[in-house]
């Protein structure tokens, strides 16, 4: 997937750039890149942090940047930021983004413009140029975001850096946050509200669905109003966003101990201890163990310093040894107890079966699972966050395979925890997984755990509404 940040600042920005930009690395782990304006044009680095951590690979480049005017990128996707020499001047373009008709775009292009695009590995087109084609194409910059924003199928969220200061702008319908930040002398743009607290910035202005904003060290001016209609990722406080960050003011933290809390709420299990799956499943079995007045405990701990998040690698190998060798159990936890984990969810399943077999080798008795959301069926056509290439990945859809003959379409009753297809469906992961029982949240559950109207949330990979 990958995330974003930018600066704008009366004094030299690239202290605030580089670790703006760092407290995004938990998005992304194909590429890195910063590129700073100065009154000598723009100096740009990018690096690949597939095997490295984002600020071990731009130590030794930050002599060579300076500037006052920044953005930077965590990207999953291709090599970046790009800088660009058009009509509009000369700018630099970073882009978070899935765009669903790129084919057909790009086809568009060559028949009507004669276009060319630069070649990334495997002859495939960057979607970042693909953005700035299209932005190009308008007579401003404010008409070629426009441009972008309606011809762009799926999503996508960017950055124009230019010598005079920095367009921000957010996805159609605010898939993902982007949010500014102020501090004396200093504006700055982030997804990831984390980024805050350390630099010294406080929380100025979210944007609205499709809102674009231009904004320099003085301050920031509207570019493009907000969409009424918002369909922000709920997935973000369930699993991928950073505890501390806050979207459309909401905390991740807190809204992971509402929905364990609900997830106890409607149980009635049995056990000796609540554990989470580390990291993002443990602020749920919190929620869980508080409101059910069971023990907390930490039957497997996380090794952090060298292995990145398991879902992030583009290999299934690799994602597989990450999970394992980043989770080490404590058999002293485990042995002879009936253990009842949350986790954030259940994707492909692959990993928790692994994760759940070592718990029973160590000596557990019983081993619960309660994901903190319901299962997932579709795949998500909006953002990037998953690696999977087909739905059949999917442990959810796989179940409803099983059942339906291979069908296509999955018939409602399979996001209604209450028909019997749903608790088949349910029945054949907890067995394929080899779990003692297994409970999933209820949507509505969820949905008031993160606090706002369902119909401003994204919910499509649970119930295919989009």
């Amino acid at each position: 997937m990958g995330g974003f940040f930018g600066v704008a600042s009366k004094d030299d920005c690239i202290l605030d750039l580089y670790y703006g930009t760092d407290y995004h690395s938990h998005l992304g782990t194909k590429r890195g890149g910063l590129v700073v304006s100065n009154a000598e044009g723009m100096a740009r680095g990018i690096h690949n942090i597939e095997n490295a951590q984002f600020r071990s690979k731009f130590d030794e480049d930050l002599p060579k940047f300076n500037g006052n005017t920044g953005i930077g990128v965590i990207s999953d996707t291709d090599s970046q930021p790009l800088l660009i020499n058009s009509h509009l001047g000369q700018y630099a373009i970073v882009t978070v983004a899935k765009i669903n008709n790129m084919n057909a775009l790009i086809d568009q292009a060559f028949r009507d413009r004669r276009a060319h695009f630069s070649e990334m590995s495997g002859g495939a087109v960057s979607p970042t140029e693909l953005v700035a084609m299209l932005v190009n194409q308008g007579d401003t910059f404010k008409d070629g975001i426009r441009h972008a924003q309606e011809t762009i199928q799926g999503s996508c969220s960017f950055l124009i850096l230019t010598g005079e200061g920095i367009y921000a702008v957010r996805d159609l319908y605010g898939r993902m946050p982007v949010i500014i930040g102020r501090k004396s002398g200093a504006y700055c743009t982030t997804f990831e509200t984390c980024a805050f607290s350390n630099l010294n910035y406080e929380f100025a202005y979210e944007l609205g669905p499709g809102e674009a904003v231009f904004m320099t060290a003085e301050g920031m001016q509207k570019v493009l109003p907000a969409k009424d209609r918002l369909r922000i990722c709920s997935f973000l406080w369930i699993y991928y966003g950073y505890p501390a960050s806050s979207y459309e003011g909401i905390n991740v933290e807190n809204t992971r101990y509402h929905c364990g809390a609900a997830l106890a709420r409607r149980d009635e299990a049995s056990v000796d201890m609540v554990a989470g799956i580390p990291d993002s499943g443990s602020a749920h079995a919190l929620g869980y163990a508080h409101e059910s007045n069971l023990p907390f405990g930490r039957p497997f701990v996380k090794y952090t310093p060298t292995w990145p998040r398991s879902f992030m690698p583009h290999d299934q190998s690799v994602r597989d040894l990450v999970a394992r060798m980043k989770l080490i159990p404590i058999q002293e936890l485990i042995e002879k107890k009936r253990l009842l984990f949350c986790e954030d969810s259940i994707v492909r399943g692959t990993q928790l079966k692994d994760t759940i077999m070592r718990l029973f080798n160590c000596g557990a008795k019983e081993v619960h699972m309660r994901p903190a959301c319901p299962p997932l069926i579709y795949g998500c056509k909006f953002l990037n966050f998953s690696q999977s290439r087909s739905e059949l990945d999917l442990a959810g859809r796989r179940a409803i395979a099983e059942m339906e003959g291979g069908a296509e379409t999955v018939p409602q009753e399979y996001s209604n925890p209450d028909s019997d297809r749903y608790q088949e469906m349910v029945e054949r992961i907890r067995k394929r997984l080899d779990l003692t029982s297994l409970k999933y949240q209820r949507l509505p559950d969820m949905v008031d755990a993160i606090g706002l109207p369902k119909e401003r949330l994204c919910t499509y990979c649970w119930d295919g509404v989009e």
